[in-house]
């Protein structure tokens, strides 16, 4: 038997998702919410038994839905979530889970109803995150340095911080999220950001577009991850790790193992965000979460990570992680 799955929001990571699931078996999706009527209507014509709405509560009272996909921009976050846990719905979530703190509280509902959930943390999934993984069980991590060096997205919630929370909350994320899930928890950061071409640009940016953050992590290893969207061309998207026999280098296209005798490349052969909705679908089938990457819960550690670097680049200062918990 086929789910029923709803859709909040039809933006382009909404399409993404979309595509991956008319080829998984189980999945129709049945109902579409946006506050622009017109493009949820675009997108239930595709569906042979969908409905568009531009009434969130009418969506859910109305259609009886299985699952739900939140797709919307980081600061929309909050009434989506708290409208389908009210229902007990299960959820796929993109990321960020917002731009400030009220994530925590949206957990706290989440585990009274016992609701299965899942972030949009696609790089989880890749063939080269799950090697790596394993080559990182018999090498010891000194040192981690991620990038995301591009240029701006050109939709205008993005280049305002109280819009998308910056680049390193709204896109670096990513990055946060990997160095975590293959080198453990991070415990301090200090953070440097600038504002250098783009607020000249383009009108009403408001964020910085050149940043590094330094991290020390709980297993004594540091790392730092530095981001900028002022590029004219993209450059580097990933994640590089020094270990005492070598480099593991993750990229989107897969992983590369520099050894001081051999270089091993390992291309993706599936997407990941497939395999990231083929997840979420068989946990609702089943019941059975254990696949699922990142859930609610894993991805505000991530989530803090990033508000704990804007919050040192604000105030010059390093942030200690457990400092933030108590404020």
């Amino acid at each position: 038997m086929a789910l029923n799955i709803g859709f909040i929001g039809t933006g382009g990571i909404a399409k993404a998702h979309l595509n991956n699931l008319a080829k998984i078996q189980d999945a129709e999706v049945t109902a579409f919410f946006d506050i622009q009527l017109e493009r949820a209507q675009k997108e239930a014509r595709e569906w042979k038994n969908a409905k568009a709405y531009n009434n969130l509560n009418e969506m859910l009272d109305d259609r009886k839905l299985d699952a739900v996909y939140i797709c919307v921009p980081p600061m929309a976050h909050g009434e989506a979530e708290n409208a389908v846990i009210d229902r007990g719905i299960p959820f796929l979530v993109e990321k960020p889970l917002g731009i400030d703190h009220s994530p925590n509280g949206i957990l706290k509902k989440i585990e009274q109803k016992k609701i299965i959930t899942s972030v949009g943390y696609h790089w989880r999934y890749q063939e080269a995150t799950r090697r790596a993984l394993d080559l990182l069980n018999e090498r010891k991590l000194g040192m981690s340095l991620g990038y995301w060096m591009g240029g701006m997205p050109m939709v205008p919630w993005w280049r305002v911080q109280t819009g998308s929370g910056g680049q390193f909350v709204e896109q670096t994320t990513h990055i946060v999220d990997l160095l975590r899930y293959l080198s453990g928890e991070v415990i301090e950061v200090f953070a440097a950001y600038s504002q250098r071409v783009m607020h000249e640009k383009v009108e009403g940016t408001t964020v910085a577009d050149v940043g590094t953050v330094t991290m020390k992590l709980e297993n004594g290893s540091i790392a730092t991850i530095s981001n900028t969207c002022m590029s004219p061309v993209g450059h580097k998207v990933g994640l590089d790790l020094y270990t005492d026999q070598g480099v593991l280098e993750i990229s989107s296209s897969g992983l590369k193992d520099i050894k001081p005798e051999s270089i091993t490349e390992y291309k993706e052969r599936k997407s990941p965000y497939l395999i990231e909705d083929e997840v979420f679908v068989n946990a609702i089938l089943t019941g059975d979460s254990s696949k699922i990457l990142s859930d609610y819960r894993d991805a505000i550690k991530t989530h803090n990570v990033t508000l704990a670097a804007n919050k040192s680049a604000d105030i010059g200062k390093p942030i200690h992680l457990k400092e933030l918990s108590r404020t």
